[in-house]
């Protein structure tokens, strides 16, 4: 028979000893490679409160480097994921860091690509396995991750939430919850599109081509046993 660790399945859904500090730690990190295109040389985990306290005793460093290697929480493979991602030649490190008035188990991604563009994600693990992503790029977003979520980057001029919802109902995409970000009136915007069905790359295009759109990127919530 075989026997298991600490940090071995305890459960359908996770690895680790804590949901928040293994299972959420690994779905933050997976949705911070997806928005940086998984082209990754080098990552910098800024861990907040809990985490930074924490993150080698309940395993959120093995959880965090599984994330950005695109692994699921309940991959059993995520036990080996730091000499995985050595393998791979990415970088990382981890360093205590303040963020301010979030929760304790909060993490900022830096992340470098090959081609040398930074991104920079933030977001938290908020207890049995839930996740918000907050912040991305300094822009204030919300999202967590459960449902099929575009993350649109658009010029901020009128009638682009009436562009794309309209093109979204027409091609059957009921819109579970939608959001929209700005830094400056009349620069660039964001538009958070969580939705009941997960959107093709078809509709993705045709999303492009309405104009005035500087990036889409799609995230995909994860299903046990993909």
């Amino acid at each position: 028979m075989k026997t298991y660790s600490a940090f071995d399945i305890l459960g359908p859904i996770m690895i680790g000893p804590s949901s928040s500090h293994t299972a959420g730690a690994a779905r933050l990190a997976k949705i911070a490679a997806t928005i940086a295109e998984n082209d990754i040389k080098e990552v910098r985990f800024l861990l907040h409160g809990s985490f930074a306290k924490t993150y080698k005793g309940h395993g959120s460093d093995r959880a965090l480097v599984a994330g950005i290697l695109g692994m699921d929480p309940w991959d059993e493979n995520l036990r080996n994921s730091m000499e995985i991602a050595i393998d791979k030649g990415i970088k990382y490190t981890f360093e205590e860091f303040d963020l301010g008035e979030v929760h304790p188990n909060t993490v900022k991604f830096i992340i470098t690509s090959h081609n040398g563009i930074e991104t920079e994600i933030t977001g938290s693990s908020v207890g049995g396995g839930n996740i918000l992503i907050f912040d991305v790029d300094g822009q204030r977003v919300e999202f967590t991750g459960e449902y099929p979520t575009l993350i649109i980057t658009h010029l901020d001029v009128p009638g682009m939430i009436h562009k794309v919802s309209t093109l979204l109902f027409n091609e059957n995409i009921n819109i579970a919850f939608m959001n929209v970000y700005r830094k400056a009136r009349g620069s660039e915007a964001s538009m958070v599109v969580e939705t009941d069905g997960e959107v093709n790359d078809d509709i993705i295009e045709k999303i492009k081509a309405l104009g005035n759109i500087k990036n889409i990127e799609e995230i995909v919530p994860p299903m046990k046993g993909e």
